[in-house]
């Protein structure tokens, strides 16, 4: 059974005491299994995310000739146990110009970004492409980067679709713009070893862009003769589940809230582990933070917090959020838009979200395709009457299984109710999963 094109969650009737356990990363996810692709041996990635996103790159590697094996994991219904057989950096041959092999990247900013190097690594012409969304998002500074390493990319306006003439391994350098993207940077850091290249990153941030770190730790750490690599629990998806705990905070410090997420990441790899102590500081009882930055504090979780800084008790600036707009959708737009729904008052200025206190009302909140957008005021909603998720399964794009986590009892789940939007029927686990 689908999800209803409209669900409402009830929210909380009482605190709740739980430990939840979340999917892997989809950022080291795809990341690994570019890196497992290229390896000269047998790689097993354990926790390995199951989402659209992960599923579209594991079609195309298998595309370009990769075999992957995919088993169930039996600790999270969320993640997969996969199989790669690396093919050394030999992939299956492109076409012809008139005719080149397809590669279809659906809306995942990290497959259209990884496999655009790792075409260039084979021979051939292949064609990139994806939904319509993708083919909004910026490519130009990857393109440009890959013309200088010697391969020919045509892409009108530099967006997908792209046609790419792989031409094989062949040393040289290039600089990349992370400007819009530190994902042009992450793929070809990681092709960058089979491919002979140098990478100079520049831009924003760019010594220390928390993206292109993840990168090249996970390329040092990545076992280079196969074996087991175990990908850790997604941080981003954590944070509406931290978000979950009673407002304002009973207690001083993070690590005493209610509802924890299991297993939450240590290595630092991910940008978004420091969101438990973003939320404590912003909306704790001693809260501290009246500013949070999009490129020196968090990465997506900075929605979850954009989502609930009505409940702080001070008015909080998120800025640097230019790269919200270009993702799965106009992020910073469509938050403003929602919370005013909501009756927050939000006050947009370039890339600077100013979120003021406030009572928040119900509302039906238009999700824009973006999984994120649907997460985020799912967590309102636990918290606030009548909140209304359109077009809730766009979750599946990351957390088919966020809704089911919701609902289910604790301590595994928040024990939330979720109905269904037109008759207000209770809905039943079996029918919260986005496929």
């Amino acid at each position: 059974m689908s999800l209803p094109s409209v669900i409402e969650i009830v929210p909380l009737s009482s605190p709740v005491r739980a430990a939840i356990t979340v999917p892997g990363s989809k950022s080291i996810t795809n990341r690994a299994l570019i890196l497992a692709a290229l390896s000269e041996r047998e790689t097993s990635l354990e926790g390995a995310l199951w989402s659209d996103d992960t599923q579209v790159m594991v079609e195309a590697l298998g595309v370009l000739g990769i075999s992957i094996e995919v088993e169930a994991d039996p600790l999270e219904f969320g993640n997969r146990i996969l199989t790669i057989k690396g093919g050394n950096g030999s992939l299956k041959p492109g076409g012809t110009r008139q005719n080149p092999l397809e590669i279809f990247v659906g809306n995942a900013g990290t497959a259209a970004r990884f496999l655009a190097p790792l075409v260039c690594l084979g021979q051939g012409f292949y064609r990139l492409h994806g939904v319509d969304r993708m083919h909004q998002r910026p490519q130009g500074a990857l393109f440009a980067a890959l013309r200088e390493l010697g391969y020919a990319v045509e892409a009108e306006n530099e967006r997908l679709p792209a046609l790419i003439h792989g031409q094989g391994p062949k040393a040289g350098s290039c600089r990349v713009s992370i400007e819009q993207s530190s994902q042009f940077a992450s793929g070809l850091l990681l092709c960058a070893e089979t491919g002979g290249w140098k990478v100079e990153v520049f831009g924003e941030n760019a010594d220390e862009s928390p993206y292109v770190a993840m990168t090249s730790r996970l390329i040092q750490a990545f076992p280079e003769s196969g074996g087991q690599f175990v990908i850790e629990p997604d941080a981003s998806s954590g944070s509406y589940f931290w978000a979950a705990n009673e407002l304002p905070m009973k207690t001083e410090t993070w690590e005493d809230l209610a509802v924890s997420v299991r297993h939450w990441p240590s290595t630092e790899w991910q940008v978004d582990g420091r969101f438990p102590k973003f939320f404590a500081s912003v909306l704790g009882q001693s809260a501290a933070a009246s500013t949070v930055s999009r490129r020196d504090d968090l990465g997506d979780s900075i929605m979850t917090l954009i989502a609930l800084a009505p409940f702080a008790s001070t008015p909080v600036r998120f800025t640097d959020l230019g790269r919200l707009r270009v993702q799965e959708c106009e992020r910073v737009a469509a938050l403003r838009t929602e919370l005013t729904h909501c009756g927050a008052k939000v006050v947009e200025e370039g890339n600077t979200l100013t979120v003021s206190p406030g009572k928040l009302h119900g509302a039906d909140i238009s999700t824009y395709d973006d999984h994120r957008m649907a997460m985020c005021f799912a967590v309102v909603g636990l918290k606030v009457p009548g909140i209304r998720i359109k077009e809730p399964a766009c979750v599946k794009k990351t957390f088919p299984n966020f809704f089911q986590k919701l609902a289910a009892p604790a301590p595994e789940g928040l024990g939330a109710r979720i109905l269904d939007g037109s008759t207000r029927r209770d809905l039943a686990l079996s029918e919260l999963f986005a496929a």
